[in-house]
């Protein structure tokens, strides 16, 4: 299992992004892609064109969802929830990616910025739940520790 992290340029230099710890964490497992509207990212493309990625998605209504378990790649926008919808809107390859959304009955434990939509989680907390739908239950404990310690900074 893969975690490629498609993020705004704006989020590297922000000391409350959580993509970071998942890529300290996941290592290998983790790869931080940065957003470039002109250029994309020729791999996500190729791997989105074989149906070999799936893109998390807040909430599927455009065509049908996909489940986890149907995936071994996974692509988290990592960037503001403002700033998510701008890169998703201006770049038509990810609106043919398919589509995993999270079912979630916890609120965001994110205390390091305001929350822009309702029930929205945090980069590290989707990676935390991706990895426990893939039973990857070790490697989601040890992010959920680390996420714990960087949200009380």
């Amino acid at each position: 299992m893969k975690i490629y992290l498609l993020t705004h340029e704006r989020e590297l230099k922000k000391q409350t992004n959580s993509g970071r710890i998942v890529k300290e964490c996941l290592g290998g497992r983790a790869e931080i892609v940065v957003w470039k509207r002109t250029e994309p990212n020729k791999e996500l493309i190729d791997l989105i064109d074989h149906d070999e990625i799936a893109l998390l998605y807040p909430e599927v209504k455009d065509g049908p969802e996909k489940s986890c378990p149907d995936f071994d790649n996974f692509l988290i926008l990592d960037a503001t929830w403002q700033e998510a919808r701008k890169i998703y809107n201006r770049s038509p390859y990810l609106q043919k990616a398919p589509k995993v959304s999270l079912s979630i009955n916890e609120p965001s434990r994110y205390k390091l910025r305001r929350n822009q939509i309702v029930a929205g989680l945090s980069t590290a907390e989707c990676a935390i739940e991706l990895l426990r739908q893939k039973d990857q239950t070790s490697l989601a404990d040890g992010l959920s520790r680390k996420f714990d310690r960087f949200n009380t900074k």
